[in-house]
């Protein structure tokens, strides 16, 4: 009997080398502009052409502007960004150019275009490829050299991980977002406490969440250290990609649902490894730390140092000094200067929404810098057709342009150093949103009522 990750895997073998890795047949290459250019240097270096160019799909992100995309000050960014459209054009390749009503982030765009399907296999040379895992498929972060593997073969020679099974059983408690299911289950089990894995998200709860919610969960998997995490398809995996732009049509779409149907982890299939956790104790949630894993809930003090394993206070006390906090500490109620709404992790529509419930009505906090910024020109054209954009404006907020944003310091959306940030991105390193800045992670409706308070706020207590 096998899993649901078991199937995907042994679907796509095309050999198996002894004593070694496996050939993996890839469906879908995403590139964009900051893994890719070695990549294609490669090829063109060894005279290689793109095996299967309709298999792939490349877009810029990292480097976008979000005030403006008419141009890219930083001469690095701009080259990328260049670079990447001519490789595209060299090579055959689908590109989705900055500024055009298919860009975005790539982590966002490929789901909501249905060019990421259940069954497939994705790579990408970025660690937060996970996210397609959602609609059922082994998705993968690879490193540049795999990316000319797969350009030059639509093959990659890769372990196979180990299997995990995480459920999440029961309801979760109002205010509780899928942002903050995937934080609990890093404080639970560490940012290592996956690797080596391919994770299945499973129970009552995953199965409740909307496809968005999916997203996100799948999204940080890679927090936890695990090189994929996958949820099977179901009735919510089909509704949200029917009609999509490359999803099958007619009956090819039947026919494809009929398949997916069967992509499921058979009932008495044996994982390496199997964790549950109850849903109604997780709440909104907030991190301390460096690093996602460093996390409490809302209401929470920051441990003490005598609840913190000795071997760990060295590393545990340089976070803190870091993020200018204190052991003991109550984060609620701490003065933010910046709050961020985006990134592949939460630059959804269903993200804009959350944020909206809470700030209607409402105004943003004076001394507050915020930063919303979709996750793609269509998440844009449904914020606009919904009126959420007339509420953000109502409540003092702008909304800015597609792209990456302040997710990480590529682009103009930096955060200065020393100011703290309350972000829905997906991490809270040294230096991750600009040198020097701190970042608490949190869910959009933790950071919507954190921009109209000013301080870190339960959002559950407006």
């Amino acid at each position: 009997m096998k899993t649901l990750f078991d199937k995907i895997w042994d679907a796509h073998v095309v050999q198996k080398v002894d004593d070694g890795p496996t050939q993996l047949y890839i469906d879908r290459l995403y590139c964009h502009e900051v893994t890719s250019p070695q990549a294609f240097d490669t090829l063109r270096d060894k005279h290689i052409p793109v095996f299967r160019p309709d298999h792939v799909v490349a877009m810029p992100d990292h480097n976008t502007p979000t005030d403006r995309q008419d141009h890219i000050d930083d001469p690095v960014g701009r080259k990328q960004v260049d670079t990447l459209a001519a490789n595209c054009r060299e090579f055959g390749i689908r590109h989705f150019p900055m500024g055009s009503q298919d860009n975005g982030i790539i982590h966002v765009v490929g789901p909501e275009k249905a060019l990421s399907l259940p069954g497939m296999t994705i790579v990408c040379g970025d660690s937060h490829t996970s996210t397609h895992g959602a609609v059922g498929a082994i998705a993968m972060g690879i490193g540049t050299s795999e990316v000319a593997q797969v350009l030059a073969s639509q093959t990659i020679l890769q372990s196979k991980p180990k299997t995990m099974r995480i459920n999440i059983e029961g309801t979760l408690p109002q205010g509780t977002t899928a942002k903050d299911v995937a934080l609990y289950i890093m404080a639970q089990m560490t940012t290592s406490g996956a690797t080596g894995y391919a994770v299945e998200y499973a129970g009552s709860a995953v199965r409740n969440m909307s496809m968005e919610g999916r997203l996100t969960l799948s999204n940080l998997s890679i927090e936890m250290g695990s090189r994929a995490g996958l949820i099977a398809p179901d009735e919510t995996t089909f509704a949200y990609l029917k009609g999509r732009e490359y999803a099958p049509k007619g009956e090819a779409w039947e026919r494809a649902v009929e398949e997916w149907k069967k992509l499921c982890s058979d009932a008495d299939a044996v994982f390496d490894k199997e964790v549950t956790y109850r849903a109604e104790d997780i709440v909104p949630r907030i991190t301390y730390g460096t690093n996602p894993g460093a996390g409490i809930a809302i209401d929470e003090c920051i441990p003490t140092l005598e609840q913190v394993p000795e071997a760990d206070r060295t590393q545990f006390l340089s976070m803190l000094d870091y993020m200018q906090f204190s052991p003991g500490q109550r984060l609620e109620g701490t003065p933010v200067d910046y709050c961020f709404l985006g990134a592949c992790t939460n630059g959804r529509i269903e993200d804009f929404r959350a944020f909206a419930s809470v700030v209607k009505g409402r105004k943003k906090a004076d001394g507050v810098v915020a930063w919303l910024v979709p996750g793609s020109w269509l998440v844009r054209r449904q914020i606009i057709d919904e009126g959420i954009d007339k509420i953000l404006k109502d409540a003092g907020f702008e909304l800015r342009l597609p792209g990456c944003s302040a997710c990480l310091a590529m682009n103009p959306d930096k955060v200065p150093a020393g100011k703290l940030a309350i972000s829905t991105s997906n991490r809270n390193f040294v230096g991750r949103q600009g040198p020097g800045a701190r970042t608490i992670l949190a869910s959009p409706l933790v950071v919507a009522a954190s921009a109209v308070t000013g301080v870190v706020t339960d959002p559950r207590r407006l």
